[in-house]
């Protein structure tokens, strides 16, 4: 027998037990994967529909002169009720205080750049990045009087050296596009913070399932939401998720002058791709590990890199930043033959692969880096930092583990 509680304990308990009401929140904390479905979305108040709603609509009624703008809205080029939910929902997931979303993830790039630096200004950033990041700092905003450092970021030490009295952002990629290079976020902050200026952090090829360099000191995020948020090649997008409100109000103030706010159906569109996006980046990292683990046994196989194998460089780095044992879906590997054996296997790969640019999608994509995604980096860097010629760079979908294997070995035969 089991001796009853206090009769006021067992009223309170039976009081809260039906105080609860449907539709209503239960209280505490939630899981990451729950607030991926619901995080910032409420069911619609009017009709109850459970989805945010597409509002396509450039401008917004005001009820007087008086009360412009008291329900946050007047023109879709600074703020759309779409857009700004999934900004809401960025925010959240990336645990910062304010989100800015943009066209691509590019426009996100070049923003994050503009709200932190000015004419006179020097930068210190990656060696190796997504190529479309190097040539708009040598060539868009070198010219505009703004001063960029390239220095490989796996050596703190090389940071360091390369910081300069008017240092005002260090800017690294975690896992970097395409090598899968990786950078200690906390030690990178730390010296951001000693010299006061930001620490902005592309982390694209992580998402937040994995990795969320603002709990790590990181100031900024960048996210290209065409790739994983989205997941399906269906829309392009980009994020900027800040840290503090003063900054995500300097990104904002950039969103609004340059125009390059999403627009409200890639935004609805992306509120509810990203929703599986832990479903996905979860079944994506599995394929990935077999697939390299595949390429790793093949005799024609002479490199594998990966941040989940034993053998990657800075696996005690991904074992720290990377949550859940999970590494991502992108590998890239070399083989017997060199460039020319390289180019011979992505012109006969078959499908289920796809040979195309871009990642992070449902569809198991192969990228010739050295002319498609990097081909706008010079040549020198390029080879460089490892994109040679034939760089074979994988993005892992949602397909058949076996099926992508049994492809790609019948494309190795040939090779």
């Amino acid at each position: 027998m089991f001796a009853l509680a206090p009769r006021s304990i067992r009223v309170a308990t039976a009081a809260r037990r039906f105080a609860t009401k449907s539709g209503t929140w239960m209280e505490g904390p939630k899981a990451f994967e729950t607030d991926l479905v619901h995080a910032a979305v409420e069911p619609e108040q009017k009709s109850g529909a459970i989805l945010t709603p597409l509002f396509l609509s450039t401008t917004f009624v005001q009820d007087s002169v008086e009360t412009y703008l008291q329900k946050g809205f007047s023109y879709s080029r600074t703020n759309n009720p779409t857009t700004s939910a999934l900004e809401a929902k960025l925010a959240q997931l990336e645990n910062g205080a304010g989100a800015c979303a943009f066209g691509t993830g590019m426009a996100a790039t070049t923003s994050a750049i503009s709200a932190t630096m000015k004419a006179g200004d020097h930068c210190v950033i990656t060696d190796c990045s997504y190529g479309g990041t190097n040539r708009s700092c040598r060539e868009f905003f070198t010219p505009m009087g703004m001063e960029f450092t390239f220095c490989d970021f796996r050596d703190i030490d090389n940071i360091r050296k390369a910081v300069k009295p008017n240092t005002k952002l260090i800017f690294s990629e975690t896992p970097a596009n395409p090598v899968l290079s990786l950078c200690d976020i906390e030690e990178i902050s730390k010296v951001a913070k000693e010299i006061g200026a930001y620490h902005v952090v592309d982390s694209t090829f992580a998402t937040p399932v994995i990795c969320r360099p603002l709990d790590h000191g990181a100031d900024m995020v960048i996210q290209s939401l065409t790739k994983y948020y989205e997941g399906h090649n269906i829309m392009t997008g980009g994020a900027v998720i800040s840290k503090d409100k003063e900054l995500a109000d300097k990104v904002k103030w950039v969103q609004n002058v340059h125009g390059n706010i999403m627009n409200p159906f890639a935004a609805f569109m992306i509120l509810q791709t990203s929703k599986t996006m832990g479903l996905r980046v979860k079944q994506q990292s599995a394929t990935a590990m077999k697939i390299a683990q595949f390429l790793e046994s093949h005799p024609k196989v002479t490199k594998v890199v990966y941040p989940g194998l034993a053998s990657h460089p800075q696996k005690e780095l991904a074992d720290k930043y990377h949550r859940n044992g999970l590494h991502g879906g992108m590998l890239w590997f070399d083989i017997v033959g060199g460039s020319e054996a390289g180019t011979r296997l992505m012109n006969s790969i078959q499908r289920p692969w796809s040979l195309c640019e871009n990642l992070g999608a449902t569809e198991s994509i192969i990228t010739a880096c050295a002319v498609m995604t990097h081909a706008n980096m010079l040549k020198e860097d390029r080879l460089k930092v490892g994109i040679t010629d034939g760089f074979i760079r994988v993005s892992c979908g949602i397909e058949d583990t076996d099926d992508l294997i049994k492809a790609l070995g019948i494309a190795l035969e040939q090779c």
